[in-house]
């Protein structure tokens, strides 16, 4: 089973410093790239930690704050100048498509490629793309702009063949698509050979959260537990609990209740304030609820 790919390409919060950018990741699957939210600075950090960007076609913003959604022209331009002719979907709240239109028009008006918009609601739980590989669904948080984070779940995989048993009841190439789907085998003799004997289980879907800027919301718990990663910001320590209230953000302490509780594989911690110069006490502060927890340091891979 081939691993989930996940670039941090930035992890600061509303004022960038040089170890920090704006919010930004890159997720691998399948060999195909989902960007996730696009602060300024993003295409610096794609091309500096990343290089190749064709397998790039989808953008998903969480929200339209300037430090998740600012990298976005100057991305676009730079495709534009490199001669890009694949179309790139941007899935968003409402109103982002009347900010970049006029810029993109502007600035990138001999582009080969368009760029397509597609808004959800940032209150319902819902499908908002899906491919081969995955299902994107939103999931809908608290903060001072309508706000969605996101649930990238595999598709449901195929079962493994076993050899053995297909040699073994002289199983045909043309029966195995769709013992591979399920399927019981119905030999020359109209004998049946139940799926369990001819495969093994398939591998496990696994499941990604990226949970943006917000209040600490119990009410997710259900929407992602047991995922395999789960990005969640963290942008103030507990001692600063009363800043975090007044900005709608969370703490490192309540992100990593939030994982302890869903049960997840493990917490990744982002979105950091530029009052912290080292993310040390925000890790500390996580692991001691939470022991898998990790800090999205801006070029930083994760693997599940």
């Amino acid at each position: 089973m081939n691993p989930i790919y996940l670039k941090i390409l930035g992890s600061g919060s509303a004022l960038p410093d040089k170890e920090r950018f704006h919010s930004s990741q890159l997720l691998e699957v399948a060999g195909k790239y989902y960007m996730i939210d696009c602060g300024e600075g993003a295409q610096i950090r794609l091309w500096q930690y990343v290089g190749k960007t064709s397998r790039l076609h989808q953008i998903f913003i969480s929200h339209l704050h300037g430090d998740h959604c600012l990298g976005l022209i100057g991305l676009i331009s730079s495709f534009a100048m490199l001669g890009r002719n694949n179309n790139i979907e941007i899935f968003s709240p409402p109103g982002l498509e009347s900010i970049l239109r006029p810029q993109i028009d502007f600035f990138c008006k001999d582009r080969d490629f368009e760029v397509v918009f597609n808004e959800f609601s940032s209150y319902r739980h819902e499908t908002i793309y899906q491919d081969k590989n995955l299902t994107v669904t939103t999931l809908p948080l608290k903060h001072r702009v309508p706000t969605c984070g996101f649930v990238f779940q595999e598709k449901e995989k195929e079962l493994h063949l076993n050899r053995a048993m297909l040699d073994a009841f002289s199983v045909p190439v043309s029966a195995m698509k769709s013992i591979k789907a399920g399927a019981d085998f119905v030999d020359e003799r109209g004998v049946v050979v139940p799926n369990a004997k001819l495969t093994f289980p398939a591998d496990k879907s696994r499941k990604y959260v990226y949970c943006s800027d917000t209040v600490c919301l119990e009410k997710i718990i259900p929407l992602i537990e047991n995922a395999d990663c789960l990005y969640h910001e963290a942008t103030f320590l507990e001692k600063d609990l009363l800043r975090a209230k007044e900005t709608f953000h969370s703490t490192a302490l309540q992100a990593a209740k939030i994982a302890r509780d869903a049960h997840v594989g493990k917490l990744i911690l982002g979105h950091f304030s530029s009052r912290y110069k080292t993310t040390k006490e925000l890790l500390a502060e996580a692991q001691s609820v939470f022991k898998e927890s990790y800090v999205a340091a801006d070029g930083a891979t994760f693997t599940f």
